[in-house]
């Protein structure tokens, strides 16, 4: 394959930067990094997720492993969750939190070892995070490796992604629980193989050295094909995490927003021993109440609500847009958007301000889309 020069302008590469430009992908910059948006349609993409399997470059994503003999309790301080909880080869989702309990990241806790655990940061805030974290285990016999420009990661995401993966590892993938990690081999490299993902499909995540990197995503395009896999880019990832009302740092999630204004209380562990930071702050604010409430909005009126249009209640500014798309699962416009508490009971009617009118649309549950068990 011929090798594509690196970007010139301060963005850094995947290991599949030229995978991607022969596949005839089109590039963006995204948290710093060069990563496809599409490669055919966004729409092709979604629905071969959803009704076949979809092969994802997230390399850009931050993998920070910590490690000694209190990693376990060294990340419960640093952290919202209590990763002392997860047993051997288990996850859970979780948060970095601002002493005033504002969200730094959303992260992937997965535990390794009695003594090891593998933290997975969105990729703008991976720098920002192994820095907190450096800085909140300082002090106990616990190093963070951060292993984020060393490692690649790929993911198999659809119904067919068990039936795709299984021939090639020795990862028991029937066994493998969802938000569950092992340790064994790919196409005969090693790897860690996680059964989680951000599309609201079954799928995997396989965590495996840079120089892996190629060989795996061709045999994985390549033993795929016969079940309808295709390469999936940013657009789609964005429009599949949406239906499956997961939220996106930066739009859901930012400095701003605790995890309560989220409808994610349930990550924050305030009865767990010992302190962790912002744990002050966040029992301040799950003893007043949320400000503000993260809903699902179906529109009902014409036009697709985006990031940042205003939600009117009447002549009242309800709230704001955070994420919005056409489903093309669902056939219709939804969002996900901050309103006040009284304006986010189920069937409420809102609306969104596109550009000069006004759509009408229902407070509704989330996620919008979730696949048949």
């Amino acid at each position: 394959m011929t090798e594509i020069a690196l970007p010139t302008d301060g963005s850094r590469a995947t290991p599949l930067l030229s995978r991607h430009v022969a596949l005839g992908a089109r590039m963006i910059d995204f948290g710093g990094w060069q990563m496809p948006v599409q490669y055919t349609s966004i729409l092709n993409e979604h629905r071969a997720v959803r009704e076949r399997a979809g092969l994802f470059d997230l390399s850009h994503m931050g993998e920070l492993f910590v490690e000694g003999p209190d990693a376990g309790p060294a990340l419960a301080g640093a952290l919202v969750t209590d990763p002392t909880s997860l047993e051997v080869g288990r996850a859970h989702y979780s948060m970095i939190c601002a002493p005033d309990g504002g969200v730094i990241d959303d992260l992937i806790v997965y535990r390794l070892a009695e003594d090891r655990f593998l933290v997975v940061a969105n990729a703008s805030n991976a720098p920002v995070v192994s820095d907190a974290l450096v800085e909140r285990i300082e002090a106990s016999r616990s190093i963070l490796d951060d292993g984020s420009l060393a490692t690649a990661l790929v993911a198999v995401q659809g119904p067919a992604a068990r039936g795709i993966l299984g021939p090639l590892t020795d990862v028991n993938l029937a066994t493998l629980r969802y938000y569950a990690i092992a340790e064994g081999v790919v196409a005969g490299m090693p790897a860690l193989v996680a059964r989680t993902g951000y599309t609201g499909e079954d799928g995997f995540e396989v965590f495996v050295d840079n120089a892996a990197a190629g060989e795996l995503w061709d045999i994985l395009l390549g033993a795929g094909a016969p079940s309808g896999l295709v390469p999936v880019g940013l657009g789609a990832r964005d429009t599949l995490r949406l239906e499956a009302g997961m939220p996106l740092y930066g739009n859901e999630l930012d400095r701003s927003t605790t995890p309560f204004e989220a409808g994610l209380g349930r990550v924050v562990k305030l009865a767990k021993a010992g302190n962790f930071v912002g744990r002050e702050a966040l029992t301040r604010a799950a003893k007043a109440g949320p400000r503000r409430l993260l809903v699902g909005l179906a529109v009902r009126g014409r036009g697709i609500a985006r990031h940042g249009y205003p939600v009117w209640a009447g002549d009242r500014r309800a709230g704001i847009v955070t994420s919005g798309t056409q489903s093309p699962t669902l056939g219709l416009p939804i969002a996900m958007a901050y309103v006040a508490p009284g304006d986010a009971v189920m069937g409420t009617m809102l609306e969104v301000e596109i550009r000069d009118t006004r759509a009408v649309a229902e407070v509704v549950p989330l996620p919008f889309y979730s696949r048949a068990r």
